[in-house]
């Protein structure tokens, strides 16, 4: 066999989200005839247990306690550090990082570590409309300095790439586009099988009830109390409406006091984070999504796989698929809108049926995630056949 290719893919914290669950399949699925595929994280999310059962036995897991989230000046100087030593050491050809902070902290530990090819995978980005100018402004220098480093830049959706060019974050020439995938035909098999009334029981959702869907973790980024807002609002005019919310975090105690106070204990769900979202999605009729930034949300496209008609407020990577059909869009904080738009779809069968096709035919072959792992090998390849001849070997 010959001489495979170390791999290195670097994310913040392996939390529960579309990101981070791309990036644990790319790094399970690379093909292991060409390449070794390793995942370095920060300590601490939801994921670090289930990764270890292979990928740690393996020799392909680190964590590093250092790299987190938040600003901090000495932990980030510690995580550039502990990176480029461990880089240095295990010597891989290509770093591939995901999310903000690791995707500065972790180019540049690899520009230090001269590791040969440097991708970053834009997910979302660290800089947002919702920011201080200034704050905005820092972070998009900090932005434009990695791309500086890096061999190459993905985008998950074209309005993330937009927004690169106009902030001018790297070149033309460095940009690829690589969908955010999903299990497709996983995704559909198990939603054709699950038995609806049994799943609709078990979370005491009413048979006859209309599911109102918004999938992430509760924080300030996903704007929930518009979620519940546009509950309110609803069951103003729908009575057999429930709102079913899917994830968990900071958040929660706030959501669950404002559900007590508008007296919708009894229609809001909150079961925290679900692996059986094939069977959750099956029984949705409307997917909701209230978040004020966004780059290419994974529940999103889950759904409009399984063909949920969607409103979602007007964000990033969101426009790229709801602009084409599928459902609606609002303006940011429209809630008037929003739920204007929710009452279209619940009061219009045809036109929802007509959704629900167009969101099925806009998923297709790009989205699904083995063609996203198969463009990333054929993304490395092609950067490793530009390398010199003295650099090319593992």
């Amino acid at each position: 066999m010959p001489k495979r290719t170390h791999v290195v893919h670097l994310i913040t914290l392996l939390e529960m989200g579309g990101a981070q669950g791309n990036t644990i399949f790319t790094v399970k699925h690379l093909d292991p005839n060409h390449y070794v595929a390793h995942l370095w994280a920060g300590r601490g999310a939801y994921f670090d247990k289930e990764v270890k059962v292979d990928l740690d036995l393996a020799g392909r897991l680190r964590f590093f306690p250092r790299l987190v989230r938040p600003i901090h000046p000495l932990f980030d100087l510690v995580a550039v550090i502990e990176l480029w030593w461990a880089l240095r050491k295990l010597k891989p050809k290509i770093l591939h990082t995901h999310s903000s902070k690791a995707g500065i902290v972790g180019r540049l530990a690899g520009w230090l570590a001269r590791v040969p090819i440097i991708i970053h995978t834009y997910h979302g980005f660290g800089f947002n409309e919702e920011q201080k100018p200034w704050t905005r402004w820092f972070f998009i220098l900090l932005e434009k300095g990695v791309a500086k480093l890096s061999t190459q830049l993905i985008f998950v959706s074209h309005s993330n790439m937009e927004t690169a060019r106009q902030c001018k974050i790297g070149r033309d020439s460095q940009y690829v586009l690589i969908r955010s995938g999903v299990s497709l035909q996983s995704l559909r098999t198990r939603a054709s099988q699950t038995d609806r009334f049994a799943v609709k029981s078990s979370l005491q959702i009413p048979d006859d009830a209309h599911v109102i869907l918004t999938v992430g973790p509760f924080k300030p980024q996903k704007n929930l109390s518009d979620f519940i807002q546009l509950g309110r609002e609803l069951l103003n005019q729908q009575k057999n409406v429930h709102l079913l919310m899917i994830g968990d975090g900071e958040s929660r105690p706030m959501l669950e006091k404002m559900a007590k106070n508008l007296k919708m204990e009894q229609q809001v769900h909150m079961p925290g984070w679900r692996k059986d979202m094939p069977e959750i999605l099956s029984i949705s009729d409307i997917f909701v999504l209230t978040s004020l930034w966004e780059g290419l949300p994974r529940a999103l496209v889950e759904s409009m796989a399984m063909g949920i008609p969607a409103v979602c407020y007007e964000t990033d990577g969101v426009t790229d698929l709801l602009s084409r059909g599928g459902g609606f869009l609002a303006k940011k904080k429209d809630r008037e809108a929003l739920t204007q738009s929710v009452l279209t779809l619940l009061n219009d069968n045809a036109l929802r049926a007509k959704c629900s096709a167009q969101a099925k035919d806009l998923i297709g072959m790009e989205f699904e995630i083995n063609y996203m792992v198969r463009q990333q090998e054929a993304l490395y390849a092609e950067l490793l056949n530009r390398l010199p001849a003295s650099a090319a070997h593992p």
